[in-house]
């Protein structure tokens, strides 16, 4: 997630910054762009010139001293409140009065990620989606202190990547994920409970509902870790056990099946 949004803002024209744990993770990160932007020039998708004109606009790090002149940060870390605060303590006091403070978050409240800094009126949701270059949607959240101004600027930035921002409500899942994800935890009990074999039920929703993809494959798109995390936050916050974790999708990723990312999920890769 974290490239493909470097991507798309270095592709719309603003200077980026991108900051990793790791100098092997910066380097994976920009060689993913690298061959992303080589692959559309090779299909004529992009030009040899604005490849280079994206790549030149990019840069790594592993400090959070070069981002002091950011305008904007955007947050894209593992989908766990306290690492995220503690991303958004350490950068803060870098950064200028004005900067804004987003979150890609898919299920974390934006209002108490907020009120862990000192400029709640500054701060907001940004929900990309995977692959980020090639979704158009995105999510704009808006905590109970983000100002108006905030909301709009953030607004006005999505749009400038040449995405289609929509509103979502400050609640766990937002708009997509409070749908998609209470159909993910359906078909993993279905599943579980002998409504067909793995294969079979993705067969029956892409064909007999013209889904692009079926609900396994489709977890193992997301990654089982991370439709862990959202059902967990989603279900601690409504208590519905419709969004409770199936058993099986707990040992999966007790078991380091984590979907396409690692090679293992529901199928293998």
């Amino acid at each position: 997630m974290g490239s493909g949004i470097a991507q798309v803002c270095a592709q719309a024209g603003f200077q980026t910054i991108v900051r990793e744990i790791d100098q092997t993770a910066v380097d994976a990160g920009l060689d993913r762009i690298r061959k992303f932007l080589d692959n559309g020039v090779s299909r004529g998708k992009v030009s040899a010139e604005e490849r280079d004109a994206t790549l030149g606009r990019l840069s790594g790090t592993t400090s959070l001293d070069p981002l002091t002149e950011s305008d904007l940060i955007i947050e894209a870390i593992v989908e766990s409140v306290n690492a995220k605060r503690e991303v958004f303590q350490a950068v803060e006091p870098l950064v200028a009065p004005h900067t804004l403070l987003c979150s890609n978050t898919s299920s974390v409240c934006i209002t108490e990620l907020a009120a862990s800094t000192r400029r709640p009126d500054k701060f907001a949701g940004l929900h990309f989606f995977s692959p980020v270059p090639i979704m158009s949607l995105v999510e704009v959240t808006r905590g109970l202190s983000t100002s108006d101004e905030t909301y709009e600027r953030v607004f006005t930035f999505a749009k400038a990547l040449g995405k289609q921002p929509v509103t979502a409500p400050d609640r766990p899942g937002f708009i997509v994920n409070r749908l998609l994800i209470p159909y993910l935890l359906s078909a993993i009990r279905a599943y579980e409970n002998g409504c067909g074999t793995l294969e079979d039920i993705d067969t029956a929703m892409t064909l007999g509902c013209g889904h692009p993809m079926g609900p396994f494959t489709l977890a193992d798109f997301v990654g089982l870790d991370t439709t862990y995390y959202i059902a967990n936050i989603m279900f601690e916050e409504f208590r519905d056990p419709a969004l409770a974790p199936p058993p099986l999708l707990k040992r999966l990723v007790l078991a380091g099946r984590l979907g396409r990312k690692n090679g293992h999920g529901f199928f293998k890769y």
